[in-house]
């Protein structure tokens, strides 16, 4: 049997870091295993703009996979230019500040005429980069895109226009739904046509990809036409392959780490407090802490408000494969959901890799939310509301009671296998031969 050919559109792949390009990489990895040959077309990492940039994660790149590069037309350059700012911003200008002219214009811009954002230029170069290969009588059974940014999205329905391509449509977030979207300003011409898309792009696409059942039941909602059916989730994971490296605890303390992005939207305040008193009470526990990414301001404030400085470690971002070791090498990892609106689907790519630790976890979050379900089915740790500074304490106590006992804290086994990057490209695999033979 010959494999399937499968296109594979994603703006964010090696050299770009962050959570964004992990899921679309760790699937072309597996894909081959599984009798699909993936062709994957991004931008050109000298033209586009990526915030962040991680340079190990092209090992998983395999060498039999094609790669095509194309150029982009964005306004980023413009951005730099008259803002002043080197760093790309996160979220098409929604997180910037508010204090600059400059950047309230661009967010302005961004929301109304970037629409639905400011990498749609990149789409012309990507259709025409499909049209070459088509002209040189290449062919494929199928499509996948994977958004943000969504524009990207709107590729998949151009493609599936014209060669009548079966289309995946992989959305790892939400639409017009995102916490900042009423950041944007957007005019109500400019709503109006952005939800239209995000309805296009859902009614038309033959399959939607989502990472946890809240989004699927908030996109459900965008239109009547829309069945349960189409839409699959298929959450982020961990690769068995990132987890070589040895559990190593320390033993001179109780080391509680945190990965990936942290701001004062995640409300961890009540829980530092509640850190600073557990080691006033508790001594002969070394308790200590580690963040390891991007501490915004705010956070710093508050672990100086708590007198945590001396027990904190503060590291920038790092390389995929050193924050690995560092969960590897920690007693205890935070996490913490955003306290934004539709908070309840949001399930960080992180938490998959928090499980195959094997560590406990404390998240700081709502307790009904689709990563409470998921900590609770695999007994991974436990779920603390935002304002349940007794249930804190409480547990914190408890984690140091048990490492008197034996510093290393590590869970047994747990029920995550379904959750590793192979398990859940095997489903793709499996979803993409059903669409074909449907």
């Amino acid at each position: 049997m010959s494999k399937l050919r499968l296109l594979v559109i994603t703006y964010y792949w090696p050299p770009s870091g962050g959570a964004g390009v992990q899921r679309s990489l760790k699937f072309v990895k597996h894909l081959p295993s599984f009798e699909v040959e993936p062709t994957v077309i991004t931008v050109d990492p000298e033209k586009g703009a990526y915030p962040v940039l991680d340079l190990s994660l092209a090992a998983d790149v395999p060498a039999s996979v094609r790669v095509l590069r194309t150029d982009t037309s964005e306004p980023f350059g413009s951005y730099k230019k008259l803002t002043g700012r080197q760093q790309i911003p996160y979220g098409g200008f929604a997180n910037e500040s508010k204090t600059s002219l400059a950047q309230r214009f661009f967010k302005f811009v961004r929301g109304n005429v970037f629409i639905p954002d400011p990498r749609r230029g990149w789409n012309r170069h990507v259709l025409r980069a499909v049209e070459e290969l088509y002209a040189k009588g290449e062919k494929f059974d199928a499509v996948f895109t994977s958004s943000p940014p969504h524009s990207t999205q709107l590729i998949g329905l151009e493609l599936k226009k014209r060669y009548k391509l079966r289309w995946l449509a992989d959305l790892r977030d939400p639409w017009t739904d995102i916490y900042y979207h009423h950041e944007l300003n957007q005019t109500p011409l400019a709503r109006w046509l952005d939800a239209r898309y995000e309805r296009q792009v859902l009614e038309q696409a033959d399959a939607v990809l989502v990472t946890s059942p809240d989004t699927k039941r908030l996109f459900l909602g965008k239109s009547p036409q829309l069945s349960s059916e189409k839409f699959h989730v298929l959450p982020n994971g961990y690769d068995e392959s990132d987890f070589r490296e040895p559990s190593t605890p320390p033993s001179d303390a109780l080391l509680i780490t945190h990965t990936g992005t942290i701001t004062e939207t995640y409300h961890i305040e009540l829980f530092l407090s509640a850190v600073a008193e557990c080691a006033r009470q508790n001594p002969d526990v070394p308790l200590r802490l580690r963040f390891v990414g991007k501490v915004s301001d705010g956070v710093r404030r508050q672990l100086a408000e708590n007198d945590l400085l001396e027990r904190t470690e503060l590291i920038p971002f790092v390389p995929h494969d050193e924050s690995v070791s560092y969960l590897l090498r920690s007693t205890v990892l935070l996490m913490a959901i955003p306290d934004v609106p539709h908070n309840l689907g949001i399930l960080p790519g992180k938490v998959f890799e928090y499980l195959a630790a094997n560590k406990p976890i404390i998240c700081i979050g709502p307790c009904d939310s689709d990563a409470a379900h998921l900590l609770d089915e695999c007994g991974a740790g436990r779920v603390l509301p935002y304002d349940a500074y007794g249930a804190m304490l409480e547990h914190l106590h408890n984690l140091c009671e048990m490492w008197r006992a034996n510093s290393s804290l590590d869970l047994p086994r747990l029920t995550h296998a379904r959750y590793s990057r192979r398990a859940l490209t095997k489903q793709l695999a499996k979803l993409i031969k059903g669409l074909l033979s449907s």
